[in-house]
C-alpha cells in the first residue's frame, strides 16, 4: 500500500466524522491490501484527531469470529467512552447498533517483549478487573456494516462509542455458561448462553496485546479492551433505553 491510499482512506474517514455524515466506499474498495494498511490509517486518523502527542490509548477493542480465525483491533477515541448510566444525547450517529460485551482491565503494564511472548494462561494474570460494556456500532461508509473489511477496520472496526458499567474483580468464570440479556426500548429482553465468538473472552489478550505493543509500546496499568460481542449487533433507535447485562457481572445502560 503506498502512504497516498492510506491518506485517502483517512481523510475520507476524517471528512466523515467532521461533516457527520458517511461517505461512499467504493472508490476506496481497492486501496487497502492488509490488515496493516488498515492500521495504517488508523493511526493517522487518530493523529488528525487527538494530536502528534497523545498519550497512549487506554481504550481499546479487540476481537474476531473464532479462535482460528485472525483478531482484529482498534483504539478507542477517548470522547466516545461513558461510564453506565450513560446518554447518547446529541452523539452524532449514522447507524446504531448495539453490542453486549465484556471489558477486562488491565493491572499490570505489559512491555513489548512480554506481549510476544505472552501465552492466554500468562495473560489472565494481567487482568485485575471486569465489566459490562455496551458498544454502540456506527460506520463512516455509507454501506455501513457491508463495506469492505478492511476499510471498516480502518474506520475502528464500525465504532461509535462504548458504555462501560461498574468495575468489579476479575475471577475466572465458566464463561459456555455465561448469561447475557439484553432489552432494547420496550421490546422484550433476549438472552444468549455461552455465545462469545472464542468461548472465552480473555482469549483474544494475547493476540492484542501484541498488536498493541508491536512499535515497542507499554501498554500501561489501566488499559481497558472490549472483547467481542455476545449477541450478534442488534438495532437500535434514537430515544431507546438500552440494557445490557450479564449474570454475575453486573450491567449497563445506554439512554439513545
Amino acid at each position: 500500500m503506498s502512504s497516498q491510499n492510506a491518506s485517502a482512506v483517512a481523510q475520507a474517514i476524517l471528512d466523515a466524522r467532521r461533516q457527520n455524515r458517511p461517505i461512499d466506499a467504493r472508490p476506496f474498495a481497492d486501496q487497502l491490501a492488509a490488515p496493516e494498511d488498515a492500521y495504517a490509517v488508523q493511526a493517522l486518523v487518530a493523529e488528525a484527531m487527538q494530536g502528534p502527542n497523545a498519550p497512549f490509548p487506554v481504550f481499546w477493542k479487540t476481537g474476531g469470529p473464532s479462535r482460528d480465525a485472525l483478531a482484529t483491533h482498534a483504539a478507542l477515541p477517548p470522547e466516545g467512552i461513558w461510564r453506565s448510566p450513560a446518554q447518547a444525547g446529541a452523539w452524532p450517529f449514522n447507524i446504531c447498533l448495539i453490542e453486549a460485551e465484556v471489558a477486562l482491565r488491565l493491572g499490570k503494564p505489559v512491555t513489548a517483549a512480554e506481549a510476544a511472548a505472552l501465552s492466554h494462561e500468562q495473560a489472565i494474570a494481567l487482568v485485575d478487573a471486569m465489566t459490562v460494556s455496551i458498544e454502540l456500532v456506527d460506520s463512516r461508509w455509507h454501506q455501513s456494516v457491508d463495506a469492505p473489511a478492511l476499510l471498516k477496520l480502518a474506520d475502528l472496526q464500525s465504532h461509535g462509542a462504548l458504555v462501560l458499567g461498574n468495575w468489579i474483580a476479575f475471577a475466572q468464570r465458566d464463561w459456555k455458561a455465561q448469561s447475557c440479556t439484553v432489552q432494547i426500548g420496550s421490546r422484550p429482553a433476549v438472552e444468549w448462553r455461552g455465545t462469545h465468538s472464542m468461548g472465552d473472552p480473555t482469549w483474544v489478550l494475547p493476540a492484542w496485546l501484541q498488536h498493541a505493543t508491536r512499535d515497542g509500546q507499554t501498554v500501561p496499568a489501566g488499559t481497558v479492551v472490549t472483547t467481542g460481542t455476545w449477541c450478534g449487533m442488534l438495532p437500535a433507535a434514537q430515544g431507546e433505553r438500552v440494557l445490557a447485562r450479564f449474570e454475575g457481572l453486573g450491567e449497563a445502560t445506554v439512554q439513545l
